[in-house]
């Protein structure tokens, strides 16, 4: 034979070089040497990261499974003030009822029927039990309902404590007369002898202050100007004068003078009365 015959196991194609283009080999695209080009490949696709779920921690063989607390109980309400007591918290008691009209009374610092009897109406028209002492739940409620007493809301009838001595009262016969404390304290030589409620005029007959000397005593005074009884009247300034007044016995501080001060206890003002001497000193200060 001329020509060798190829067998099978050899290549099927020839590829011409000269002058011809490269053929395509078994689907693949033929590279400039002849040979074909490896298949392009493709980065893999970015996949979200899977974030596993949080482990649980295995309970021991033979624990229990937790048990949910009951609240703790709520207190029982704590009695604070009840009937019999006495002192300034039953005052601020009295005062803040009388500020929302349930205790019609001055505060005295007692607790009395009034005291039980507005007690008991507070609590019935807020659904509390009506036992008519005073406890922290009533307390409480009243608190929210008011606000802290004055000291002049806390003695409306009286009884106030004096205020420290102004410093011209130290020496001396004097008449020291506090109208922040609405008192009047009879001294002697820096010592309180005896102390009474006072008043004072209104703001359009307001009561002079300074310092002023007694220049007259008129047991059985009458003013000619308002035509008043002016009992163990001791005159400071002008026709204003320390003297016992008996409307001020019977309304208290729901009236006002008309620039005197006035005394409302009687036995008291007498005896002063007659210790006091011309020349003695006033002393009336805030």
């Amino acid at each position: 034979m001329g020509r060798q015959a190829i067998s099978a196991g050899a290549v099927a194609v020839l590829v011409l070089t000269a002058g011809c283009k490269a053929v395509t080999v078994d689907g693949a695209p033929a590279g400039t040497d002849g040979r074909p080009k490896a298949a392009a490949t493709r980065p893999p696709a970015e996949r979200t990261p899977t974030v596993p779920p949080p482990a649980r921690t295995p309970q021991s063989p033979g624990t229990p499974p937790p048990v949910a607390t009951a609240a703790p109980p709520t207190p029982r309400p704590m009695t604070l003030m009840r009937a019999g007591d006495h002192g300034g918290q039953v005052r601020e008691l009295q005062a803040r009822l009388r500020q929302i009209a349930w205790f019609f009374a001055t505060p005295s610092g007692t607790y009395g029927p009034a005291t039980v009897s507005a007690v008991k109406g507070f609590q019935a028209k807020r659904g509390l039990p009506r036992t008519g002492d005073t406890d922290t739940v009533t307390l409480g409620k009243l608190h929210d309902m008011t606000r802290e007493p004055t000291r002049q809301e806390l003695y409306a009838g009286g009884g106030m404590p004096p205020a420290p001595p102004d410093e011209r009262c130290l020496t001396g016969r004097v008449l020291c007369i506090a109208k922040s404390t609405r008192t009047l304290t009879w001294m002697i030589d820096g010592k309180a002898v005896s102390t009474m409620d006072v008043r004072f005029g209104s703001q359009y007959t307001p009561t002079r202050e300074g310092t002023f000397s007694v220049f007259w005593k008129s047991r059985h005074h009458v003013s000619t100007l308002y035509d008043t009884a002016m009992p163990y009247a001791m005159f400071f300034s002008g026709g204003q004068a320390v003297h016992y007044s008996s409307d001020f016995a019977a309304r208290g501080y729901s009236g006002a003078s008309h620039g005197c001060v006035n005394v409302r206890d009687e036995k008291k003002i007498a005896r002063l009365f007659a210790q006091v001497r011309k020349g003695d000193r006033v002393v009336i200060y805030k």
